[in-house]
């Protein structure tokens, strides 16, 4: 890799009230919400695929990096949860955050490694995981309305 910065991106449109349709790589991408927020549950929704993302991602970087350490990777399987209230997404109340309050990541690991290894296996992927930095730290986002 030449250092330069990689660009992703989707691009689709609104289907219906609560359903999107996106395209990234080739790849389509639906999204819809559950019967019990007005959709029509034929899709992940929004959030689902933020936590799908953010497991997705992890799983990448601890492959890349156990690589890298020559670590073998004998387990891994990672589940991931937060609460929402919806009341600010729904405009019933002001008196919370519209995302996650928080998030919990539950990771089982087995390796080939001793601790100390394996504590700078965790310790490297929580640094260089995009997702996990993105959700970390603020990022800043730029509309453009036509």
């Amino acid at each position: 890799m030449s250092g330069k910065d990689l660009n992703f991106n989707i691009n689709g449109k609104s289907v219906g009230n609560t359903k999107y349709s996106g395209i990234s790589r080739g790849f389509e991408l639906v999204v819809d919400e559950p019967e019990v927020l007005g959709g029509e549950n034929s899709a992940a929704n929004p959030v689902e695929y933020l936590l799908a993302g953010y497991a997705g991602c992890l799983n990448v970087v601890f492959n890349l990096v156990a690589k890298q350490l020559n670590i073998e990777i004998k387990k891994l399987e990672i589940n991931i949860d937060g609460d929402i209230n919806p009341e600010k997404f729904l405009g019933i109340s002001d008196n919370e955050r519209a995302g996650f309050k928080s998030l919990n990541v539950n990771i089982g690991l087995q390796t080939n490694a001793n601790e100390k290894n394996e504590q700078l296996l965790i310790q490297k992927v929580k640094e260089r995981c995009p997702v996990n930095d993105n959700l970390s730290n603020p990022t800043p986002i730029s509309y453009i309305f036509n």
